[in-house]
C-alpha cells in the first residue's frame, strides 16, 4: 500500500514516535498531509517548529476519548496510526481509571470513528506488556489489541481494515531506561531494578519501519512482531557509564523481570518471516487464511518469544556506537 499522494492521521503524535514517524514518512512517501492529533497543545507547539513551512504538516488538539473530535479530524483522511496512550507503567498503576479511558475507550472510539468515516486502514501500535500481562498497561493494551482485531468483523460491509504492530524498549525515547541512565550518569551511581532484568530493543526508525510494513501487507487483524535484540539492564548500565555503581532497588509495582511478546497460547496462529513474526486471529478462521499467511511458516509448537530467551542480543560495545551516533536526540522526542 502506498502512502504517497494519501492523507494520514497519526493518534498521540507528539510523542517519540510521532516525532520520528512524521519526519520519515514525509520523506519517503511525500504525502499530500499528515495529521498530528493530540491534547498536548505545548508538545504541539513545540513540534510545528520542526515543521514549519510545510504544508503537508498540520495539527488538531483531540483527545481519543472524545470520540465527537476523532470523527471531524477524520474527515479525508485515508490512513491512520494509533499511537496515543497512557504507557508509563507505575503512572498506570496508581491511576487505573485514567488508564483504561484512555486505551480501551479511546481504542473504541477510534474504531467507530473510523468505520464511520471510511478510512482505508488503521494500524494501532502496542507493547511487548500486552502478551500475558501482569500490570495495568499491558492489560489495557491487549485489551486494546483485541479491539482492533475484532473491528475487522465489527466494520461489517465497509472496507475500513484494522491491524496492530508491537515491539519492545524503544530505544532512547522520552522516559525510557537510556536517557533515565544518562540523567543519573554523572552521579556515579545507577539504580538498578534487578539484575536478571532483561528487554528487548528496537530503534524508532525500526518501529516506523513496522509501521508501513504492515500496512502494505495487512489484509486485517495481523498483529506483526518485529525480530528484534535483547539487553541485560547491567549492560545497559555499563554501556552509558560504565564505571557506575549500581544500586539495587527493587522492582517497580507492575514490572516484570523479562518481557514477552509472543506466548505459547498465541503459536498455533503465529507465522514466521524474515524479519518479522504475525499472530494472526484465533477468530473466524482468519489464521488459516492464504491472503493473511503469505508464505509464513508456522512456528513450533509451544514457540515463545521472551526477552531472557532470544536468540538475538545486543552487546555493550553495540549499545555505545548507537549512543554515540544517536546523543543528540536520546531523551529529546
Amino acid at each position: 500500500m502506498d502512502l504517497s499522494n494519501s492523507n494520514i492521521l497519526i493518534t498521540g503524535g507528539t510523542g517519540s514516535f510521532g516525532n520520528t514517524f512524521v519526519p520519515m514518512t514525509l520523506e519517503k512517501f511525500n504525502p499530500k498531509t499528515i495529521v498530528v492529533y493530540s491534547r498536548d497543545e505545548m508538545k504541539q507547539w513545540d513540534m510545528a517548529q520542526k515543521f514549519e513551512g510545510d504544508p503537508r504538516v498540520r495539527f488538531i488538539i483531540g483527545d481519543v476519548r472524545d470520540k465527537d473530535r476523532l470523527v471531524r479530524a477524520l474527515d479525508g483522511i485515508d490512513f491512520v496510526v494509533h499511537a496515543a496512550a497512557t504507557k508509563i507503567v507505575p503512572t498506570a498503576e496508581y491511576n487505573p481509571f485514567e488508564c483504561i479511558k484512555t486505551n480501551i475507550n479511546g481504542a473504541m472510539n477510534l474504531i467507530d470513528a473510523c468505520i464511520e468515516k471510511g478510512i482505508k486502514r488503521v494500524v494501532a501500535l502496542s507493547t511487548d506488556k500486552a502478551s500475558n500481562p501482569i500490570n495495568l498497561y499491558g492489560a489495557t493494551k491487549l485489551a486494546s489489541d483485541k479491539l482492533f482485531v475484532a473491528a475487522n468483523g465489527y466494520a461489517g460491509t465497509h472496507e475500513t481494515t484494522f491491524s496492530v504492530v508491537r515491539y519492545g524498549n524503544v530505544m532512547g525515547s522520552r522516559g525510557s531506561v537510556i536517557p533515565f541512565f544518562m540523567g543519573k550518569a554523572n552521579t556515579g551511581f545507577l539504580p538498578i531494578t534487578d539484575t536478571r532484568m532483561t528487554r528487548f530493543m528496537i530503534t524508532l526508525e525500526q518501529g516506523v519501519e513496522l509501521v508501513w510494513h504492515a500496512f502494505d501487507d495487512m489484509a486485517g487483524g495481523e498483529i506483526y512482531v518485529k525480530k528484534i535484540p535483547s539487553m541485560n539492564i547491567v549492560d545497559i548500565a555499563n554501556a552509558v557509564s560504565p564505571g557506575a555503581t549500581h544500586n539495587i532497588i527493587g522492582i517497580r509495582p507492575g514490572e516484570k523481570i523479562h518481557e514477552q511478546m509472543i506466548g505459547f497460547e498465541d503459536a498455533p496462529h503465529t507465522f514466521e518471516y524474515e524479519n518479522h513474526f504475525k499472530i494472526l486471529p484465533a477468530i473466524h478462521n482468519w489464521s488459516s487464511d492464504p491472503k493473511r499467511i503469505k508464505g509464513g511458516k508456522p512456528v513450533p509448537e509451544g514457540f515463545t518469544y521472551i526477552s531472557d530467551t532470544n536468540t538475538e542480543w545486543m552487546d555493550v560495545t553495540e549499545l555505545q556506537k548507537w549512543i554515540s551516533a544517536n546523543r543528540n536526540k536520546i531523551g529529546a522526542i
